[in-house]
């Protein structure tokens, strides 16, 4: 704060009393007074408050959270000490447990909960399919963050969101409401880029992980097409049927290796459109296909889809219509997202 000169009179009583109040309660602040001289009323004190206090960057410096902070060695071999007797505790706090079988006696009793109640069963599924995609968006949000190629970065998202949600399908009953339940986490998907893509809701890092450019209102194109397809590929045909395999792994794995290998192979570009290239179109068509036929026996596994070459004859004539129908100039004119799902299930309609 700089000096200024306060004349000693009645009227900067008022004045001064303020600075010896904020002597009195702020301990940082302290008082100087000058001797000045003035042709019209002589002798003056000025009264000069000095603030001692500077911020600090960083207050707990980390020598603060030592234990020994003059000698860093010995601080830190008591810290292994330490840690190490934490980590030993801990473990035999989990060696009791198993003698005494508790968690054997807890998990038989969650067990018995969820398999006399499907609905408390299917709502404990719903919770850990969304904290399993939830992980997984936070993990590209990081990567995004951290500097990853941003095409790339979005490609990665489109590719494993909906093949992870997928195997989350068999943790749901069978029958409608399983479908419904399951279809949750997408559609909370679809509220986040709404609220998002609106600007409502400010998240600079789904933004930057789901976006070509960058651009919060893209939300609102792609990745909401993206989102909404798979909710409704899940609610209207489950895991029962070829029809949703086909579609979530055109578009996920299909659409997804398309662009990856474009960008990078893609020297010879396609004679209808100039956008696509030749080498994407057979990753796609390839990928979505491999992608389908994982996942018949995956869910053949549980019963839910009978295995046979006619369904894998399917899949094939599936992933070549939308690979076709991807490379045309109208799926870059609507969304790709939208063209290659609608194929998808168009053409599943008529084969499956």
């Amino acid at each position: 704060m700089a000096s200024t000169a306060v004349p000693f009179y009645s009227s900067t009583i008022p004045k001064l009393t303020s600075k010896l109040n904020n002597l009195i309660f702020d301990p940082h602040v302290s008082l100087s007074f000058t001797a000045t001289s003035s042709n019209e009323f002589g002798n003056r004190f000025s009264l000069q408050s000095t603030n001692s206090r500077k911020p600090r960057r960083n207050p707990t410096p980390p020598a603060a959270s030592m234990i020994f902070p003059q000698n860093p060695v010995l601080s830190d071999v008591c810290a292994t000490v330490i840690s190490g007797f934490v980590a030993l505790s801990v473990l035999r706090v989990w060696q009791e447990t198993a003698k005494r079988r508790l968690c054997d006696q807890l998990s038989s009793q969650f067990w018995k909960l969820t398999n006399k109640n499907p609905v408390v069963s299917d709502l404990l599924a719903a919770a850990v399919c969304c904290g399993v995609i939830f992980a997984f968006l936070l993990l590209w949000q990081e990567t995004a963050k951290r500097g990853l190629d941003q095409k790339l970065n979005r490609k990665l998202v489109h590719i494993s969101i909906g093949l992870v949600f997928m195997l989350c399908w068999p943790l749901f009953s069978s029958g409608y409401r399983g479908a419904i339940l399951a279809a949750i986490t997408p559609g909370v998907n679809i509220i986040r880029m709404l609220l998002i893509g609106s600007g409502l809701w400010k998240d600079e890092a789904t933004v930057k992980s789901m976006s070509r450019y960058g651009d919060y209102r893209e939300l609102l194109k792609g990745p909401l097409y993206y989102a909404t397809t798979i909710t409704l590929a899940c609610a209207l045909y489950w895991r029962t049927s070829p029809i949703a395999v086909a579609a979530i792994c055109n578009l996920c794995a299909g659409d997804g290796i398309a662009d990856v290998v474009g960008r990078r192979f893609g020297r010879q570009k396609l004679p209808y459109n100039s956008n696509k290239s030749i080498a994407g179109s057979v990753a796609m068509a390839t990928a979505g296909f491999l992608a389908s036929v994982g996942f018949m026996y995956y869910f053949a596994y549980f019963g839910y889809i009978q295995e046979s070459w006619e369904i894998v004859l399917g899949f094939l004539v599936v992933s070549l219509a939308s690979a076709l129908v991807e490379s045309l100039p109208i799926s870059t004119e609507l969304d790709d997202n939208l063209t290659v799902t609608l194929t998808s299930i168009l053409v599943g309609s008529l084969v499956f």
